[in-house]
C-alpha cells in the first residue's frame, strides 16, 4: 500500500465540512468544526442549512488564506513520515488478513484537511486527515484508514456484497470501526501510533469504549473472537454477534451522540 498526501483545495475542503453540517447531524459530528474555528459564530448552528452553508463556506474560505502554506508544510511533513513507516506497516496489515498488502491499494491519496471530522472514500480510495495533526499522528489516523481499506477488501470477496454498505450508518461500518482497536494491538502498528492506547485518546470513537452488550464490554468480546480466529472467519462470528445484539448497539451509538449534541 502506498498513499499520496497532498492539499485538495479550499473546495474540496468545504465541501468535506458541510457534509457533516446538515440537518438532523447530531452534535458528535456537527460541533468539532466550532472548537477548531471560533471565526465561526456558534448561532449559525441554529439558521437554515442554506443559509449555514453560505456562512461557513464563506468564513473557512477566508481561514484557508492564512493556513494554506501550512497545510502544504505539513503535507511534505505527513508524506515523509509516512515513507519512513510505510514497510511495518504493510507487513502488520499482511500478517493480519493474510493478503499481500504490498500489492495493494498502491494509488490511495490523504488530503490533508481544515475538516476536523475525517471521512473516508473507500471506492474513490482517499481519506482525509485533519492538518493540525502531528506526522505521527497523521500516520497513527492513516493506519487506521488502511485497515478499512483492507478488512472491506477482504470483507468484500467474503461476503460479495456493496461496497454501498459499508458506509454510516450500516452495523457493517459500525463493526469496522470497533474492530480497528484489535488489528492496532500489533506492536509494528500501536508503537508508531500516538493515540494508542485508550488513554492516549484510543483509535477509535470514544463512545464504543463503555458499550456493553448482554452486560459484556463489547469490545472485549470482539478482542477475544480476533485473538482466537482466522481472520475470515472472525468476519463472520462477530458479524453475527453484531446482528444479534443489534439494538443495544445502536441504542448505545444514538444515545452517546446524542448527549453530544447537547455539549
Amino acid at each position: 500500500m502506498d498513499i499520496t498526501f497532498l492539499n485538495p483545495g479550499v473546495d474540496d475542503m468545504v465541501q468535506s465540512i458541510l457534509a457533516f453540517q446538515e440537518e438532523g447531524e447530531t452534535g458528535f459530528w456537527s460541533q468539532p468544526l466550532y472548537h477548531f474555528y471560533p471565526q465561526l459564530d456558534r448561532t449559525c448552528a441554529a439558521l437554515p442549512f442554506p443559509q449555514r452553508k453560505e456562512y461557513i463556506a464563506r468564513t473557512l474560505r477566508t481561514v484557508y488564506t492564512q493556513l494554506e502554506d501550512t497545510i502544504n508544510k505539513k503535507v511534505r511533513l505527513y508524506s515523509h513520515h509516512w515513507a519512513v513507516c510505510r514497510g511495518q506497516i504493510n507487513d502488520a496489515l499482511a500478517d493480519a488478513f493474510r493478503v499481500d498488502c504490498a500489492g495493494l491499494f498502491n494509488d490511495l491519496r490523504c488530503h490533508v484537511s481544515m475538516n476536523p471530522i475525517a471521512p473516508r472514500f473507500l471506492r474513490e480510495r482517499r481519506f482525509d486527515v485533519f492538518y493540525l495533526n502531528s506526522e505521527r499522528g497523521a500516520v497513527g489516523l492513516a493506519i487506521h484508514e488502511l485497515i478499512h481499506f483492507v478488512w472491506f477488501y477482504v470483507w468484500n470477496q467474503l461476503f460479495d456484497d456493496s461496497y454501498g454498505e459499508y458506509e454510516r450508518p450500516s452495523l457493517k461500518w459500525i463493526l469496522s470501526e470497533m474492530v480497528v482497536e484489535s488489528v492496532m494491538r500489533d506492536p509494528r502498528l500501536s508503537s508508531i501510533n500516538p493515540y494508542f492506547p485508550r488513554e492516549e485518546g484510543g483509535c477509535i470513537y470514544p463512545y464504543f469504549f463503555d458499550m456493553e452488550a448482554g452486560g459484556t464490554p463489547v469490545l472485549d468480546t470482539l478482542d477475544q473472537m480476533y485473538r482466537a480466529q482466522p481472520i475470515r472467519e472472525f468476519m463472520q462470528s462477530s458479524y453475527a454477534y453484531c446482528l444479534e445484539h443489534e439494538g443495544e448497539i445502536r441504542a448505545h451509538i444514538q444515545k452517546s451522540e446524542g448527549c453530544a449534541s447537547l455539549s
